[in-house]
């Protein structure tokens, strides 16, 4: 890591985190250890005014974790440069809802990603469609640290000679802090009198700056917050908050931290009822004493990730990826909170089945490119086979867009199937195909069909 120029606190955080491993750590959190997050102040309730909000929102600095490549889609480039809908990538959306912003308050707050090495130059030349955000003082991004694989056997450094570029990954998102200071942004970020830094994922356009959140946070001196959601049986696999019996602070459980024969428990949406949205609103003073105290080291907790060298080859040599998640930070600062938001803070694409959907006439962008919902009962839940897996297929298979969906409850797809213009599905949709097959333009599905082969 010396040798590749990484920043001496990212070394620290990685020695340290490799010293836990090499001692045994498994990373877990045992049932009887925490408690369930019961009492959730709710975004809702929060009463401000457009004075507070435009002063709030000059104080907030708009942090996106933008390093994902999409492979799971079979993407090469930043994710972020996907087509989300109306023509428009996940990074046109995010640079225009802050624009948005500051033609709402009369206050736009910077915009900075943390990239990898890979996603940086397509992303920057992205933005540069918006000048406005070049007019910040603050640069556009800064990049993650990088450490070594770890050889499953002998936990040494793993070698690679097909690709050694295979050797290195990232440390998982809980790097944002210390690369936030390792690149000088964090002192940049005090200077200019910023004090939050709003922390979220790119592909979640969800996660607009809130101003009525940012006008709380200063009203209330919170140093750290966690937006959870109600927690349902689609997102129980999914990290939740909880209270540790030790001490009474909040914790985040993800789903590697389970320990064995207890994921019942944590699957439980009755017993641990809000999971974490990764919508986190940082105090930047703060962060920067609890830096300084721990030396760089914040003492999230490890998380142990077993893959295989080459992603794509199971039969690559085993190692382990040291990672921490951002949202475990939650139990670093004294006095953090969790905050209730509604479900519309949350919409993560993760495959294809997510793509459909938010590319669907189910929402629409408004005036501040917000992704709003245009239907008032439950999303359709959609489930596309491996056909539609990687995105230069699913475009292929839906050339003139996807089908209308306001009157669909679920929509499956089996079978090589391309869509023609004007599908409309309505109620529960399925559609069988043996062979590649297509539908009509203009058909109106229901219930079950089965096509013909071409």
């Amino acid at each position: 890591m010396t040798e590749r120029g990484e920043d001496p606190r990212a070394i620290t955080v990685f020695a340290d985190y490799w010293q836990q491993l090499a001692e045994g750590a498994q990373g877990t959190i045992p049932e009887e250890t925490i408690e369930p997050l019961v009492d959730v102040p709710e975004l809702a309730a929060i009463e401000v005014s457009d004075e507070e909000r435009r002063e709030a929102l000059s104080r907030v600095a708009v942090v996106k974790l933008n390093g994902g490549l999409g492979t799971s889609m079979g993407m090469s480039g930043p994710k972020s440069a996907l087509v989300a809908r109306d023509g428009q990538t996940f990074l046109d959306i995010i640079a225009r809802q802050l624009i948005g912003l500051e033609e709402r308050y009369g206050a736009r707050p910077p915009l900075v990603l943390m990239n990898s090495a890979r996603t940086r130059e397509d992303s920057l030349a992205l933005l540069e469609r918006y000048p406005q955000l070049a007019q910040q003082d603050l640069p556009l991004d800064f990049l993650q640290s990088m450490e070594p694989k770890l050889d499953a056997e002998t936990l040494a450094p793993v070698s690679w000679p097909e690709d050694p570029s295979l050797e290195w990954c990232p440390p998982g998102h809980g790097d944002v802090y210390v690369s936030l200071a390792a690149s000088g942004l964090l002192d940049r970020m005090r200077a200019a009198g910023i004090r939050y830094a709003f922390i979220s994922n790119a592909d979640n356009l969800g996660a607009t700056c809130d101003p009525d959140i940012a006008a709380w946070l200063l009203q209330e001196g919170v140093p750290f917050a966690a937006e959870v959601a109600e927690r349902t049986l689609n997102d129980r696999k999914g990290g939740h908050l909880a209270v540790r019996r030790e001490d009474g602070r909040l914790i985040l459980r993800e789903s590697a931290m389970v320990v064995d024969g207890e994921q019942d428990l944590f699957q439980d949406t009755t017993r641990h009822q809000w999971f974490n949205t990764n919508n986190l609103w940082v105090g930047l003073d703060e962060l920067d004493a609890l830096m300084r105290e721990r030396d760089g080291v914040l003492g999230l907790p490890i998380i142990v990730n077993r893959k295989t060298v080459d992603p794509t080859r199971k039969d690559s040599t085993k190692v382990i990826q040291i990672e921490s998640a951002m949202g475990t930070a939650v139990e670093a600062f004294e006095g953090s909170v969790a905050l209730r938001v509604p479900r519309t803070r949350f919409r993560p694409v993760k495959t294809t089945n997510e793509l459909l959907l938010l590319r669907s006439d189910v929402f629409e962008l408004d005036e501040q490119s917000r992704v709003v919902s245009r239907i008032e009962h439950a999303e359709p839940r959609i489930s596309l086979d491996d056909h539609y897996k990687f995105i230069a297929d699913f475009d292929e298979r839906f050339p003139q867009g996807v089908p209308s969906l306001r009157e669909c409850t679920s929509f499956d797809v089996t079978g090589d199937v391309t869509f023609g213009s004007g599908v409309v599905a309505e109620g529960a949709v399925e559609v069988v195909a043996g062979a590649a097959a297509t539908v009509p333009d203009g058909s109106r599905l229901t219930g079950r069909t089965e096509l013909a082969a071409e």
